[in-house]
């Protein structure tokens, strides 16, 4: 079966930067499972596996653009720092924010004596990345996957 809109695919990848560093691996563990065409994973790896079929294997490499996006400064926001009732912290940490378009994840990028840099943009925002993927099944999707907009059971979402 060949992957397209409306299939629920299951894939084994690796995901590297730049520099080859891994990001991320689901060797080991629980394979990726998505309902292809409904925007659960980054569009240009959706576009790279349609047509695929089950035993597949690809190398794909995903700008930016087709990616977390590019990043944007404007995103950066300095604030006082007991405007976040934190006393301790650090670089890295992370903070949820509500948005105009709902929750923002915050990243702690620089902390000063009186204030904190916070950055909105996605960790991966800018960067190139390289996927290593496997198309272990890909099946068609039930009726209330298509409703939800995503897959049900082992390795999705339950209610």
């Amino acid at each position: 079966m060949l992957i397209e809109n409306r299939k629920v695919v299951t894939l084994e990848y690796t995901l590297t930067d730049e520099t080859g560093d891994i990001l991320d691996s689901s060797k080991g563990g629980d394979p990726l499972v998505y309902l292809h065409g409904e925007g659960n994973i980054i569009p240009g790896l959706e576009v790279a596996l349609t047509g695929l079929d089950e035993g597949a294997s690809l190398k794909v490499e995903v700008a930016p653009a087709d990616g977390y996006g590019e990043r944007d400064e404007e995103l950066l926001q300095t604030v006082p720092k007991s405007s976040l009732g934190e006393e301790d912290l650090e670089v890295g940490m992370q903070f949820q924010a509500r948005g105009p378009d709902g929750p923002v994840m915050l990243t702690v990028v620089k902390v000063l004596e009186d204030s904190v840099t916070m950055d909105a943009n996605h960790p991966l925002a800018g960067k190139t990345l390289s996927f290593d993927v496997t198309v272990l099944a890909v099946r068609d999707a039930t009726l209330e996957e298509l409703t939800h907009g995503h897959v049900h059971g082992v390795g999705g979402h339950h209610h």
